[in-house]
This record gives C-alpha cells, sequence and structure tokens, in this order.
C-alpha cells in the first residue's frame, strides 16, 4: 500500500433518482470523480441484504447482495422493465432514503423483471457456483411464505431443517426461490461490471465486513454447528460491548456467537469461503470489530442489557494463519478502535495488519498524554488514517459538540486560532493528510463539511440511520478541485 488517499461513501448514499444508490450512472460517475480528484480509493460498507433497522451490519446473509443496489435502469437496457415501469419508480431527490417506501414498491417491480426473463441457464450456472445460494434463496422464500418474522419463529420442521421438509419447501416455493437466485445474479453482475469500471481507473475498493452474522440470517439457520446455539437453535449466548463512560448499559447487538472450537476443527473453512468472496468483491477488506478475533464479549441470551457479559478467549492468528494458508497474503485493514488491552495490540502487530486512526478521538480530555495513539504525530505509516467513520460524528458537528476545552486541545494543536469554525474541517482534513499513515480516508460529508443532519449511524440506536444520501449537485467541479488540491500537496497521489 503505498502513500495514497481515498473517499468514504455507502454506496446507499449515492444519488440516484431511485430513491437509494445503485450500481447505476451515478456509481460510475462517481469513480469518474474518484480519479479527477487524485484519489486511489472508495470505501464503502458491508453490502449485503439489510434486515430490520436498515444496518448493513444486521444482514440476511453475509454472503448475498443487496437487492435495492440493483440499477433499474440497466433492467430496463435488457428489456426486463419498461421505460414506463422506471418512471414510475422514480422518487424526488431527497438526502434521506425511505426504507419503507422501498420495501412497498421495489421488490414488486423487481418480481417483474424475474417473471420476464424467465429460464436462463445464466442464472442456473450463476446459482451452481455460488454453494451459499441455495439456502439463502430458501431462507429468503420462506421468510417471505412466513410473514417476514425470524426463523425462529417458523414451524418446528423447517427451522430445525428436517431433511424431507426441506425437499418438500424447496418444491413449494420454487419460484420464490428462482427469484432470489436471480436476484443476486443481477446483483454481483452490475456490482463486478463496476468494480471492474473502478480498477481500470486506478480506483481500488475498500470493501467492510462485519465480525459477526445476524442471528435472523442463512448463515444462522443453515450453519447452526458454526455458533453458539443450543438444540432448539436459540442462542447460548450473545454478542456485545461491555459497559463504558459512553454507553452505562453497554450495547447489546445480539449477534450469535461463534463457536471457536468448531471452526478450528474445520480448519476455519467458513472463515476462509467468507474471506474468498470478499477479495472477489473487493480490492481491501476491513473487518469490523478486530478485538472479538482476541477476545469477545459474551451476553447471557435473553438479558435486556450487556452488564451480565464477560469476556472469552477467541481464535487469535490461529484464525488468520490458516487464511493466509488458504488465500495468501491479503489485504486487511484492522478496525481496533475502542478498549484495546495489550494482547489485542499484539494481535493486531502479529497479524500486520494496518489499524485504523480516527482523529476525533485524539481530543478528547480524559487522554491528554502525548502518547495518544491518535495524535497524528503518534501516527506509524502502516495505519489508515480518517476524520471520523459511518459510527461517528461529521467533524463539523463533532467540533461543535465537544467541550470548551476539548475545542482548545484541538485548536492549540493545531496552531490556528482564527479560522471560523464552520470552515475548520478543511483544517482537520489537512491534519491528517500530512500525518505519516500511508492511507487516509475522508468520509465525504467531512469533505463538505455538513453537519449531523448527514451522520450515517449513532450506534445503538434506531430509527434515523442508514439515511444520508449525496444531492447531485454536492459533487461540484469546486470540491474536486479541492480534493485534488490538497491530495496533491501532501503527497498522496498515485
Amino acid at each position: 500500500m503505498q502513500r495514497s488517499a481515498g473517499i468514504l461513501l455507502p454506496i446507499s448514499s449515492l444519488p440516484s433518482k431511485y430513491g437509494i444508490g445503485c450500481f447505476d450512472k451515478a456509481a460510475y460517475a462517481f469513480v469518474d470523480f474518484l480519479k479527477e480528484s487524485g484519489q486511489s480509493y472508495w470505501q464503502i460498507l458491508p453490502l449485503g441484504p439489510t434486515s430490520y433497522g436498515d444496518s448493513p451490519y444486521q444482514s440476511f446473509s453475509t454472503f448475498a447482495g443487496n437487492p435495492y443496489f440493483i440499477s433499474l435502469d440497466a433492467l430496463c437496457e435488457e428489456q426486463l422493465l419498461t421505460q414506463e415501469e422506471c418512471k414510475a419508480a422514480a422518487l424526488p431527490d431527497t438526502d434521506s432514503i425511505d426504507y419503507s417506501g422501498l420495501y412497498e414498491e421495489r421488490y414488486a417491480l423487481l418480481k417483474k423483471a424475474y417473471r420476464r426473463m424467465g429460464d436462463d441457464n445464466a442464472v442456473s450456472e450463476f446459482a451452481a457456483s455460488q454453494p451459499w445460494l441455495k439456502d439463502y434463496a430458501l431462507f429468503m422464500a420462506l421468510k417471505d411464505h412466513f410473514g417476514g418474522v425470524s426463523w425462529e419463529h417458523w414451524d418446528e420442521d423447517i427451522r430445525l431443517r428436517k431433511e424431507d421438509v426441506l425437499e418438500h419447501w424447496s418444491e413449494q416455493l420454487a419460484e420464490g426461490i428462482g427469484f432470489y437466485q436471480f436476484l443476486q445474479y443481477q446483483f454481483f453482475r452490475q456490482w463486478n461490471k463496476l468494480k471492474t469500471y473502478a480498477n481500470a481507473n486506478g480506483i481500488r475498493i475498500i470493501g467492510d465486513i462485519p465480525i459477526y452474522v445476524a442471528f435472523d440470517s442463512a448463515d444462522a439457520w443453515a450453519n447452526p454447528k458454526l455458533f453458539q446455539l443450543d438444540e432448539t437453535g436459540l442462542p447460548k449466548a450473545v454478542a456485545g460491548c461491555p459497559p463504558d463512560g459512553f454507553a452505562a448499559d453497554g450495547q447489546l447487538w445480539g449477534n450469535p456467537l461463534y463457536d471457536w472450537t468448531y471452526h478450528k476443527q474445520t480448519g476455519y473453512a467458513w472463515w476462509i469461503e467468507r474471506l474468498r468472496q470478499c477479495f472477489a468483491l473487493y480490492d481491501v477488506v476491513r473487518i469490523d470489530h478486530f478485538r472479538g478475533f482476541d477476545e469477545y464479549y459474551a451476553i447471557p441470551y435473553g438479558d435486556k442489557t450487556a452488564k451480565n457479559g464477560h469476556w472469552e478467549q477467541g481464535p487469535g492468528m490461529d484464525l488468520f494463519r490458516a487464511v493466509e494458508a488458504a488465500l495468501g497474503k491479503r489485504e486487511v485493514i484492522a478496525e481496533d478502535l475502542g478498549f484495546m488491552t495489550d494482547s489485542v495490540r499484539q494481535l493486531v502487530r502479529d497479524s500486520g495488519f494496518p489499524n485504523m486512526k480516527v482523529l476525533e478521538f485524539a481530543f478528547d480530555s480524559r487522554d491528554t498524554g502525548s502518547r495518544n495513539d491518535y495524535l497524528p504525530h503518534n501516527y506509524n505509516e502502516n495505519c489508515v488514517a480518517y476524520t471520523g467513520t459511518h459510527d461517528n460524528q461529521t467533524i463539523t458537528a463533532w467540533f461543535q459538540t465537544i467541550t470548551d476545552e476539548e475545542r482548545s486541545m484541538a485548536r492549540e494543536y493545531l496552531c490556528d486560532e482564527f479560522t471560523p469554525d464552520k470552515k475548520l474541517h478543511k483544517v482537520f482534513i489537512s491534519l491528517i493528510m500530512r500525518s505519516r499513515a500511508k492511507l487516509c480516508i475522508i468520509p465525504m460529508q467531512d469533505w463538505l463539511g455538513l453537519d449531523d443532519k448527514s451522520r450515517i449511524n449513532v450506534p445503538s440506536t434506531v430509527g434515523t440511520n442508514w439515511k444520508w444520501r449525496l444531492l447531485p449537485t454536492d459533487l461540484s467541479d469546486t470540491l474536486k478541485e479541492e480534493i485534488f488540491k490538497t491530495t496533491q500537496i501532501y503527497g498522496r497521489m498515485q
């Protein structure tokens, strides 16, 4: 990885006339924008189909792609949809995604495209090449049949995957299964075309995977031995984070925990296949909650808070040695944010993966020592520097909401007393761009100097997250020139 820069922008946040970002002309235009502004990387969020709450970190499958990202215009070009149908699906350009509206209308339109395509060898060949797709398509067809409820509420015989019952439902739900296979065929075909275009223009894709999968997922239903589930299929314990200064009750994520003993017995086969697919989709993979591979926090299933959890030992380097033996050396970014122990730091060092430095963490009044890892003068080369991530405030909103003491600390560090607050986002960007970090990633909202109305996610909350979108007018020539100049000044052009 050479000294370079990139921009963080989820696919869902791209401009689009269809209510959510997708693999249409706007995505290709954004690749052009990245190239012309001197960037080398486009970092996105997980691409999986989202479940309730719309979080890409809680997906119905760790292998499948989000059908909302399928370009309707591309389906129209294939004559699977008509111009009139696409025009009727258009939505006003706003800076927010209406997920409920999408759910009500988008799948009905995609089913029209599926029925018009009919039996197609290309879809069948694709389905046969993806071992995970049989279970996923059946899982989604069953969810539709059972009214969308989580799989632990299905009839016991199919919930526990009795062989004759699986065969019965596979026959009964053949059309639904075919529909979900069609969606994945279209998703992967369109994504691969976009990625090929990005790579041809010198833009590498940084993908993002959660360490855990959702309980209500094809992964947990089809592969219960991979997880700490009891004989009825319910979790014995679930994932989260312990209480801290930011969350008195801790964070209760609810994901099933891995049975690492079983994974080791299989040679980590599932993880190898998961990462194999990731490296087919992305050039670099950011693994969320990397510390969970050292130790993971186990909360008793059914608890309402994370207070009663405890730490368990993770697989450590044993997993990554197995992955490297199977896949070779690959580029990974270790998301090591949060409370770090010496053993986690050692795991990051042993892996050799670059870790993350977030500027917003540098001016916490509770950590004023010169050895603060998030102060840019302490960055080493083997890290990726961010002003903030999708889980943070925008840099503009952050500076407005920290304490007077912390604002003074930041101003003193910047040696800047005069720049108006509303323009300080440019100074903070320049600060990390000049650091030693080999790679610097700036969220699109920070280049635009936006406030928290554009924030992607507030952890442990629901209802307002994952909705922000760019407007077509945001990607101006003036902004492009500003990004190019900053990138050039600090030697991050490739």
